[in-house]
């Protein structure tokens, strides 16, 4: 590969948005200052995506003795979300989202190499998950004002501490990315 063609793929961004554990059950520990904000960057995030042709994907967290239990009101994600049914899927027992689920295997076939994380736990599952993604070889950024968790100040420390996005970011990349 020449110097051309290797800037080229680097060039290639092949994004997923995944939207972690905004479940009924975990919302009210959250930081009430934060939740409109956040619940309408993550809406307008899933916007783009969807018009982009780029996968939402859903992460859903269970823990075999305390719950959620799937199928529960509990379990799903709060309605303010704007998912769909047809979104990917992928229900998880650890904080990170790759431990034993299918997840990286979905990531590889759709051949996304670069995710946009967002939801709960920003000092939590989501760091679990920017990690493991990291560890994985992905791309990864946290979505800026689309994480939260119990204390709004640890929410804006794992945003300015770790690799993060603004929507409007995030909107210049969706839209001049090559096909």
């Amino acid at each position: 590969m020449n110097k051309t063609e290797n800037i080229t793929a680097i060039k290639q961004v092949r994004p997923g948005l995944v939207l972690m554990d905004v479940q009924n059950q975990f919302m009210p520990y959250m930081a009430e200052k934060s939740s409109k904000i956040t619940f309408d960057t993550i809406n307008g995030t899933i916007a783009l995506f969807r018009q982009s042709g780029c996968p939402v994907i859903r992460v859903y967290h269970t823990d075999p003795q305390m719950g959620p239990s799937p199928g529960t009101d509990e379990f799903q994600f709060d309605p303010a979300f704007h998912v769909e049914d047809s979104d990917p899927k992928f229900v998880k027992n650890f904080p990170n989202a790759f431990k034993k689920t299918d997840l990286h295997k979905f990531l590889q076939e759709k051949e996304i190499n670069t995710i946009f994380l967002s939801g709960l736990s920003a000092v939590g599952c989501v760091l679990a998950t920017y990690f493991s993604a990291i560890d994985l070889e992905y791309n990864v950024f946290m979505l800026k004002n689309g994480i939260m968790s119990h204390n709004s100040s640890f929410t804006k420390f794992a945003e300015d501490a770790m690799e993060s996005v603004s929507v409007y970011t995030l909107k210049f990349i969706l839209t001049s990315r090559q096909f």
